[in-house]
């Protein structure tokens, strides 16, 4: 199959030709991208394009997706905003637009289009506006306390092809965590607001500490060139906003036939009333050529599937599915206009199609490593990250995580698009490896993501020919010396750790690996404690019976 080849007629219009030039994930080359080369400092999709980067409320920054380890018969989604919130962040802190839909998508069929969406929308509730400055005016026990000047509610509803209905009115969201005088007791309040679902599942909207887990100070020129210095958390300390959701697998497979039809793709969008998205550095990229963008991104809101709002101004602002693409893959000038495309559009853009088979990141590795770049053209790559892994996908002979292999999948309506798949068939590992496939733990990423999957490790071995050559490439193999999240996930949902609440500021003398801990009105167990087993050990080996992307990799963790 050529994943490359489009099904749909191409953009015709010299602006939404050069938008889609873009469009493409190419996210084989983005983890590695934000690894070993200079630039502006980021994280997994946190500030990665010049508007969202000023937008703070509307920037994506990861997306995960699991089958519940407690829970074996759903499916946990989480979405997360806001970057690097600073615990101490107040008198305002970090409160979810209220002008803002906050969307996590699902596509069950494969044709890059949502199937079913989930939305949240959000209200502001200020008690006593005219006299009050504080976020709160003592100790906060409940989520309704008088104390609690500021909080906010939410409408969830949900789109499918029955329609959209509304699951949750008026529903209590977490308020941040301002510290141990004002919330002593965090998780007791993330308890009221995590709220069962009219037809099965739960969620849960509030703030958590961001599990994604990077040392971003590789783009101080690689460390100055010396890997040694790597193993510090750069996101130890700071929060996000979270909106999480659990639900039976039924719910989302297609036909509701999770055994016939285990595979899903998850990405999440922000819509914004009115707002209309550009890019000053593109001729082609700016003022109606972007809204007309806009528009085809929105061309399947006319049928209800994608529950943004269809005729309303509303429009998409913001987009995340892989981690690591339009950040540090997207060329400047079109990173506004990437964050408009819908996956659907990804497999038109045949020249970043080409890049992908033949990334530029392996021969900067070699310019400064001597590592040889792997052979071209990258068809693996094209196929882990664009098609799904399949055997009729490309040149991994394993069925692991395409819609294709759903058995009532339209196979000529497949589209190739950057999403994030999940096969839900795969059960829950019961010594969750953090390399994911390529630690032969096949319920990790790519297949889905789960909080402590080292995504950036993952995708750098991939881009350096790991699933060709059954070998985890030696220079590379400590990576960036960061693997685990700052707060060790729960065990339970919604599985997000506690927010933190002592300042970032104070990294250095609190903690040895640069993170904070949380106050009494939250928990960490400080970045060294080992969330999962770390059982990657030795040389490659191939996936018995599955293929070449399960690897092993010395042992690298620190005690």
């Amino acid at each position: 199959m050529d994943c490359s080849r489009s099904r749909r007629r191409s953009p015709t219009g010299p602006a939404e030709r050069a938008l889609a030039t873009t469009g493409v994930l190419a996210l084989v080359s983005a983890a590695a991208l934000t690894g070993l080369t200079p630039g502006v400092s980021s994280a997994s999709s946190h500030r990665e394009a010049p508007l969202i980067a000023g937008d703070p409320k509307a920037d994506n920054t990861d997306v995960y997706a699991f089958t519940s380890p407690d829970k074996p018969d759903t499916v946990t989604m989480v979405a997360n905003w806001i970057p690097f919130e600073e615990p101490n962040g107040g008198p305002n802190f970090y409160p979810f637009a209220n002008d803002a839909h906050y969307n996590i998508k699902i596509d069950s069929n494969g044709d890059g289009k949502a199937d079913t969406t989930y939305t949240w929308s959000f209200t502001d509730h200020i008690r006593d506006a005219a006299h009050q400055f504080l976020y709160n005016t003592g100790v906060v026990n409940k989520l309704d306390d008088p104390t609690l000047n500021f909080r906010q509610t939410y409408d969830l509803k949900v789109t499918d092809a029955r329609g959209t209905r509304t699951l949750l009115k008026d529903a209590p969201a977490a308020p941040s965590n301002v510290g141990k005088a004002s919330t002593p007791n965090y998780a007791s309040l993330r308890k009221q607001a995590t709220l069962q679902l009219p037809d099965g599942g739960q969620t849960y909207a509030g703030q958590a500490s961001d599990p994604f887990f990077a040392d971003l100070r590789v783009f101080d020129l690689l460390y100055g060139g010396n890997l040694s210095e790597t193993g510090h958390n750069t996101l130890a300390g700071y929060n996000v906003n979270t909106v999480t959701i659990q639900v039976p697998k039924k719910d989302l497979a297609l036909g509701g036939d999770p055994t016939r039809n285990p595979v899903i793709g998850v990405w999440s969008t922000t819509d914004r009333q009115g707002a209309q998205v550009s890019s000053s550095g593109s001729k082609g990229a700016q003022g109606t050529s972007s809204n007309r963008n806009t528009d085809a991104v929105n061309d399947g809101k006319a049928s209800g599937r994608d529950g943004s709002g269809a005729g309303s101004g509303w429009h998409q602002v913001s987009r995340l599915g892989n981690p690591l693409v339009n950040e540090v893959v997207v060329p400047l000038k079109y990173k506004d206009a990437f964050n408009t495309l819908s996956p659907y559009q990804d497999h038109t853009v045949t020249p970043v199609v080409n890049a992908v088979k033949d990334p530029i990141l392996p021969k900067v590795v070699q310019s400064i490593y001597g590592v040889p770049a792997p052979a071209t053209p990258r068809n693996d790559l094209v196929e882990i990250f664009l098609s799904g892994i399949c055997k009729a996908c490309g040149p991994i002979k394993a069925d692991l995580n395409s819609q294709l292999l759903n058995g009532d999948v339209d196979k000529n309506a497949f589209t190739p698009s950057e999403e994030l798949r999940l096969n839900m068939s795969v059960a829950p590992a019961a010594k969750p490896n953090r390399l994911g496939v390529l630690g032969q733990d096949l319920a990790g990423f790519p297949n889905g993501r789960r909080l402590t999957d080292d995504v950036l490790d993952i995708e750098l071995q991939a881009l350096e020919g790991a699933a060709q050559s059954g070998k985890i490439v030696p220079a590379l193999a400590a990576g960036d010396g960061v693997n685990a999240p700052y707060s060790t996930p729960g065990a339970s949902f919604p599985y997000v750790a506690l927010p933190s609440t002592a300042a970032v500021n104070q990294a250095g003398s609190l903690s040895p690996d640069g993170g904070v801990g949380a106050g009494f009105g939250g928990t960490a167990f400080g970045g060294n404690f080992p969330v999962v087993a770390a059982t990657a050990a030795g040389g490659g080996v191939l996936l018995a019976g599955a293929g070449v992307l399960a690897l092993r990799r010395r042992r690298t963790d620190r005690a």
